[in-house]
């Protein structure tokens, strides 16, 4: 793929025309991150190391739980809204999720094959497992990237802005709380600081303030301490809320 492919034009704007609400665009920035620190963690942990080994496997379970969750919440809701006004708008997107599944799958064969490994084949093992991390990662970013265009400009083209904004409240009511936790750990530090604001802005409005309170004091090691302050303004709280940062 490349920039040139009709895709990258599919959902171009008007200069000038106001943004569309955009279903896709924290969330994939959200899993571009996740994916790119631990595809680097499988890089470089030590196979030799107990400890090391198991951090690495969990966060790649995480990711691989995350991806399963967010294939499903695009099926119950995205394609079901594309396909009711564009029928087949959703038919590749569909096909290659199910690809995913079925990597998802051969990927957790893979942990469970370096868990169970002794000697010099770990190393083969988490180099196989490293490759072929590598490889997903690579699929799910050029499919995210025809998801933001194609799918965008099909959304737009049938449905406002209201109806948008509808479903994803619908998609978020259902996640369960550690599934927010999570995204929002990834999300909150990778998006731009006027996006950072709008996300935590909205959580401040909606949620009980200690549920709010426990996010920020979940991400914010997270930030540094100049998107940390950005932040803070943004949305009023202080910049001394929460345990102090992580370096």
């Amino acid at each position: 793929m490349t920039l040139t492919t009709p895709a990258r034009s599919t959902a171009t704007r008007t200069p000038g025309a106001p943004p569309r609400h955009d279903l896709y665009g924290a969330i994939h920035k959200a899993l571009r991150h996740f994916m790119l620190d631990t595809l680097l963690r499988a890089g470089r942990f030590d196979a030799f190391d107990a400890d090391d080994t198991q951090r690495m496997l969990g966060q790649l379970g995480a990711l691989l739980t995350q991806c399963e969750q967010h294939l499903k919440h695009e099926n119950e809701f995205v394609h079901t809204a594309i396909e009711a006004r564009h029928p087949g708008g959703a038919g590749r997107i569909a096909d290659e999720h199910v690809e995913h599944l079925e990597s998802i799958a051969a990927l957790r064969e893979d942990m469970h094959q370096l868990r169970a490994a002794t000697g010099g084949q770990r190393l083969v093992l988490a180099l196989r497992l490293y490759r072929h991390l590598a490889l997903f990662v690579a699929d799910n970013f050029e499919h995210m990237h025809y998801e933001e265009t194609v799918h965008n400009a099909a959304l737009w083209a049938h449905y406002s802005d209201a109806e948008l904004m509808e479903m994803h409240h619908r998609l978020l009511a259902g996640m369960a709380p550690q599934e927010s936790l999570n995204v929002a750990r990834w999300m909150i530090p990778m998006v731009a600081p006027v996006e950072r604001a709008a996300i935590v802005g909205g959580m401040k409005a909606g949620m009980p303030p200690e549920a709010f309170l426990g996010v920020l004091d979940f991400v914010r090691p997270h930030l540094d301490d100049d998107a940390w302050a950005k932040l803070a303004r943004a949305v009023g709280v202080a910049f001394d809320l929460g345990r102090p940062q992580a370096r």
